[in-house]
């Protein structure tokens, strides 16, 4: 094992319209988050764990209109047209984020496979419990690997977001990631996780299925191409 699932992204066209689309889909709002000054975003978090992915968590993430524009593209492909338009409709998983204590091993190993993970980068953002710190790989262009399935690796410094997070009746049953290379599977090793071939018709590239107070919820990522 050299890495968990951290937490799903769920991209949003602003928090108030994903937190009423947890509402309706769960039956859980999340709770407040923070900004992210590096990438003029902002979010909400709400805890997923299960026995099989602990320490999980689900993120409601939006362009954060009050931001200056970051100068670069913003992380989970959140400024591409495809995505802004269909987050307009409605909030999409985008992502999974993979979790790591040895973030520079498996970066480098990814990219001995021709893989692009992206550069890592030092992020923060302020909580009432202190400052989060955490490094997480993030692609020059702002899109993520292998459409969306291969995770971004994060690793976090000092205290996890969880620690401080409201339990809730959501949690994460299953994840199946479509189209990663056999070498990526093999550098990852993450537990509790499916892979198969993806079929670029008829399969997202990553798809979750939660338990929750409004029932099992499946959630299809969109079919965006980087």
């Amino acid at each position: 094992m050299n890495a968990v699932i951290d937490h799903l992204v769920i991209a949003a066209d602003s928090l108030e319209q994903g937190s009423a689309w947890c509402a309706a889909t769960f039956g859980v709002q999340p709770s407040i988050g923070g900004r992210h000054p590096l990438m003029g975003t902002h979010n909400r978090v709400m805890a997923i764990s299960s026995e099989s992915f602990p320490d999980c968590y689900l993120e409601v993430i939006a362009i954060d209109p009050e931001a200056p524009a970051p100068g670069r593209p913003r992380w989970f492909g959140l400024d591409r047209p495809e995505v802004r338009e269909a987050v307009r409709e409605s909030p999409r998983l985008v992502h999974a984020v993979a979790r790591t204590r040895k973030i520079g091993m498996l970066h480098r190993e990814l990219g001995n496979f021709a893989l692009n993970p992206g550069e890592l980068l030092a992020v923060q953002r302020d909580t009432p419990h202190g400052l989060l710190k955490w490094r997480i790989t993030v692609r020059d262009d702002g899109w993520t690997e292998c459409a969306g399935a291969l995770p971004s690796l994060i690793q976090w410094e000092g205290h996890h977001p969880c620690a401080h997070m409201p339990l809730t009746d959501v949690a994460l049953q299953g994840l199946v990631l479509r189209g990663l290379p056999t070498q990526a599977v093999g550098v990852l090793n993450i537990p509790a996780v499916h892979t198969s071939p993806i079929n670029a018709v008829k399969n997202a590239p990553l798809t979750a299925t939660l338990k929750s107070p409004r029932g099992h919820v499946v959630l299809d990522a969109g079919q965006f191409r980087g």
